[in-house]
């Protein structure tokens, strides 16, 4: 399962302006949007097989789309 967004129907991109690793253990958010924040489980080539922190559920996310999210901003949300 891919996740789809308003950026999917609508053709919206949101791709970084500068280069971003993004590792298994790091936790991200997609696109613009604050929430949900997912945890990486696994990535290959440009998708990441990411895990909703909230409710567990697994799903593939273009990397493009993750951004880091900093755990100041973590310990914010909680």
């Amino acid at each position: 399962m891919t996740l789809s967004s308003y950026s999917d129907v609508f053709s919206i991109s949101h791709e970084r302006e500068h280069p971003e690793d993004i590792h298994p253990g790091d936790l991200v958010r997609t696109g613009e949007n604050y929430h949900p924040h997912y945890e990486v489980v696994a990535v290959n080539g440009d998708k990441a097989w990411v895990r909703n922190v909230q409710n567990g559920a697994d799903s593939l996310a273009l990397l493009a789309r993750c951004r880091k999210i900093a755990p100041s901003l973590m310990m914010a949300a909680e």
